[in-house]
């Protein structure tokens, strides 16, 4: 093998002469212009300081031209952030991202708030007071389509963390437009506005898009300067396998309403694309999981019905998302109290390590 390396070295280099040299030098110097200022910033962003940015580029740059382009081996800004992304969404779980000109705007979505009845429910509160120990603006997102007199003890606790952080934050009240008068609107922001200093408490609705335009500006404002973290096409940081779990859960929660509690997991078996007749076609084996058989019974639904509503829902969005032909199969099975069981919340990736 190194006999291999060596016998290509020197094919590579045969004919090299004065004139290229000085190419390359010029070459080389172009792209420390560029790498460099890069590499100061994402040394601070991981955690560390410039220089240590400095000297990891300075020794993969080496490592690299020794190992000549290897088909396994990722350089430049992808490569230098991928160690610090990974331990981000590793930490915090899904990630949106949101590029629109020269801002980028990552969001950390968090479990909702909740009084913890079980082991995920506590899980789900302890990943809502982490993530908000490194933001740089929070959003509380509250709902108003029916008049509140206070906020819950869950939302409280959490504005007792922005507090004690001094974190800027904005409120939204959403689902305005169930709201049959807009003037039940007032003492909801009056609540909000003795409760935290919010720099702003926007009105919206997520379904009608009345409002969101605010909010967006706002975001755009508070964003602080600092490099991409991810391509400009991203929308997330999350394997398709995910996403497609996320997309079939949603839509059983949304058809089964109050039938079912939040007691559904569901879980990718296997999804793999192949050459369909008309273009790609991507095949997914889905396992929707519940606490009891009585549910499994009313998922199922009569003769199937509901489960292929929500099959059907589901691999529609899919398709929109994936851009290609989507055969989704979708099962039922019952692990009785999962949500209590350490080791069912490890296998559904609800863990402290995600």
């Amino acid at each position: 093998m190194f006999k291999k390396y060596v016998s290509d070295l020197k094919a590579e280099f045969k004919g090299y002469n004065g004139k290229k040299l000085t190419q390359d030098l010029m070459a080389g110097l172009t792209v420390a212009a560029v790498a460099l200022p890069l590499a100061l910033a994402f040394g601070v962003s991981s955690g560390a300081d410039a220089a240590s940015g400095l000297v990891t580029a300075i020794v993969a740059g080496i490592v690299i031209g020794i190992l000549s382009g290897a088909s396994y081996q990722i350089s430049g800004p992808t490569g230098a952030m991928a160690a610090i992304l990974l331990s981000v969404s590793a930490k915090y779980g899904i990630t949106g991202v949101l590029t629109e000109g020269a801002t980028q705007l990552v969001f950390i979505d968090t479990p909702g708030l909740h009084r913890a009845r079980n082991s995920l429910g506590e899980y789900m509160v302890r990943q809502v007071g982490s993530s908000v120990s490194d933001v740089d603006l929070a959003v509380l997102v509250t709902d108003a389509s029916e008049p509140w007199e206070k906020l819950t003890r869950a939302e409280m606790d959490l504005i007792e963390q922005f507090k004690k952080l001094d974190l800027p934050a904005v409120a939204v009240l959403n689902k305005i437009d169930l709201l049959k008068d807009k003037e039940q609107l007032i003492p909801m922001m009056a609540v909000l506005n003795e409760a935290y200093d919010f720099q702003q408490i926007v009105p919206l609705s997520a379904k009608t898009g009345d409002g969101v335009a605010l909010l967006r500006k706002l975001l755009h404002e508070a964003a602080i300067e600092g490099p991409h973290y991810f391509d400009d096409d991203m929308l997330t940081d999350q394997p398709e396998r995910v996403i497609a779990a996320e997309m079939l859960r949603e839509k059983a929660l949304c058809f089964l309403s109050e039938e079912i509690p939040h007691g559904i997991a569901v879980t990718i078996e296997t999804m793999k694309e192949r050459e369909g007749a008309n273009g790609p076609v991507i095949d997914i084996d889905a396992v929707i999981y519940c606490e009891r058989k009585s549910h499994k019974g009313i998922i199922i639904g009569k003769g199937g019905a509901m489960l292929k509503k929500i099959a059907t829902a589901a691999r529609e969005e899919l398709e929109a998302f994936l851009n290609c032909k989507v055969n989704l199969q979708c099962w039922v099975k019952v692990k009785e109290d999962w949500r209590n069981e350490e080791r069912m919340l490890r296998n559904f990736g609800f863990t402290e390590e995600r």
